[in-house]
């Protein structure tokens, strides 16, 4: 399953509904890409990984505060869903679609 594309996300996090675009590109096992906040800050994603209907992948965000998320997902045809992880902040779910 690729995948490659542009993703609309929505994660549920502690301080609410966040949205954001998700760029990916997979080359063998490794996936590159760019993650943009609906405000517009974008960041590339690192330690991008795929095996399978299996994505995971780092981001570095600044705001609202720095931290690295760390996501882990499942492609299902143009659906994607998963878990978000931030190290002492916790974790919380997000999915999306391509297109």
């Amino acid at each position: 399953m690729s995948a490659d594309g542009i993703w609309k996300l929505s994660m549920r996090t502690p301080i609410g509904e966040r949205k954001s675009t998700l760029a990916l590109k997979a080359a063998g096992n490794a996936v590159t890409g760019k993650l943009t906040r609906e405000e517009g800050n974008s960041t590339d994603i690192f330690d991008g990984a795929v095996s399978g209907d299996k994505v995971s992948f780092k981001a570095a965000i600044k705001s609202p505060m720095p931290l690295t998320l760390e996501f882990t997902a499942s492609v299902a045809g143009d659906t994607i869903s998963g878990t978000v992880s931030a190290s002492g902040v916790g974790s919380w779910s997000f999915s999306g679609s391509r297109g």
